[in-house]
């Protein structure tokens, strides 16, 4: 079972992907870089897995982020595609 919940672009060639899938016969998200080039369209191996088991303590740690102390000058607040203005990301 696998099931896309996002797409982030990170440039013109390479989208983060977040997703659920099964790995060995156990749950768990998935967040890898995604690339559309000439050479290569796939995923690669940056990224991680987090168990299913694991994933509360890994969401909690995520909320935890002070969106504040990721700012530095000259970045600017984001929204993600089609995503709320909280679920966001930086842009320069």
């Amino acid at each position: 079972m696998e099931k896309d919940i996002d797409r982030i672009a990170k440039n013109n060639e390479t989208d983060i992907v977040i997703r659920i899938d099964e790995f060995a016969g156990k749950r768990g998200v998935t967040v890898r870089e995604y690339v559309k080039s000439d050479r290569y369209t796939g995923f690669t191996k940056a990224g991680t897995r987090i168990p299913a088991s694991k994933f509360a303590l890994f969401k909690a740690a995520i909320n935890s982020i002070d969106e504040k102390d990721l700012e530095s000058p000259g970045d600017e607040l984001v929204a993600g595609k089609d995503a709320p203005a909280k679920k966001g990301f930086y842009k320069k």
